[in-house]
């Protein structure tokens, strides 16, 4: 039982789901939410984020296993299909149940999120508009947090800032496994593009991302801007020099900068 449940947790792609849940939760406090509701809207994010990521490795194990992917439980043979297929259900019946409880617009605008992640698992990885689906996840998630907030929808430039942010995080997080992914058939955009260029198109987005969140809200530069800016720069250069999943660790972390530079501003 404990091998399994470690082997669900590796295959669950830990860094995103964690990193997407804390995105959520830090959102909700940033509106005020209610503690209840922030506790549901936790709780649907990473429900749903748990389908995304174990879907993702479920339906990509033969590939995993031709790529020799050994930090993969499925491929490996290390976690057994039917046991992620269980999993798989049993937080679908979560993330339906929870989403849905925060109200009907909130609730059915989140799972149109988790739906789009899987949309990407299910084939649309491998095409031109590879980029979609973590633009529609990223924007969308302030206009999920806003509603069941209580809030009515987010201002549009977050959702801007998130679908630029959550297109460079695609884009970097591409980058490591852009052989394995072209000898398996799998052509998105960062394959197209390259690891140099998808690197370098990240990095602008990433900024602008950035900046649109740090100055839209004031109209201009603040102190809490600067020191925002600066941190995420510092990111963005540890994060090109970084081997295998930096660059995409620092996406990440610039989003998270990025949302408690909201929360300190109040």
């Amino acid at each position: 039982m404990g091998a399994t449940a470690g082997a669900l947790i590796r295959a669950s792609h830990p860094g995103p789901t964690a990193a997407v849940t804390a995105l959520a939760v830090l959102l909700a406090s940033v509106w005020d939410a209610a503690p209840p509701t922030i506790v549901l809207i936790g709780v649907a994010a990473l429900t749903g984020q748990l389908t995304v990521g174990w879907s993702n490795d479920l339906i990509d194990r033969d590939r995993d296993r031709r790529s020799a992917r050994s930090d993969k439980p499925l491929a490996t043979g290390a976690l057994a299909a039917a046991d992620v297929r269980a999993a798989i259900a049993t937080a679908g019946v979560v993330t339906t149940a929870t989403s849905l409880s925060l109200g009907a617009r909130p609730g059915i605008a989140h799972l149109v999120l988790v739906a789009a992640g899987w949309a990407y698992n299910l084939g649309l990885k491998r095409t031109l508009v590879s980029w979609l689906p973590y633009a529609v996840c990223f924007g969308g998630l302030p206009a999920v947090v806003s509603l069941a907030a209580g809030r009515g929808w987010a201002p549009v430039w977050t959702v801007a800032a998130g679908a630029l942010l959550g297109t460079g995080a695609h884009l970097v997080n591409a980058v490591p496994d852009l052989a394995d992914d072209r000898r398996t058939g799998v052509r998105g955009l960062p394959h197209r593009l390259g690891a140099r260029r998808s690197i370098d198109v990240a990095t602008v987005l990433l900024l602008a991302g950035t900046v649109v969140t740090l100055v839209a809200p004031v109209g201009g530069i603040d102190t809490i801007a600067i020191i925002a800016l600066a941190a995420c720069a510092g990111l963005l250069v540890a994060g090109r020099v970084a081997p295998g999943r930096g660059p995409f660790r620092a996406a990440v972390g610039i989003a998270l900068v990025d949302v408690v530079a909201l929360l300190v501003r109040g």
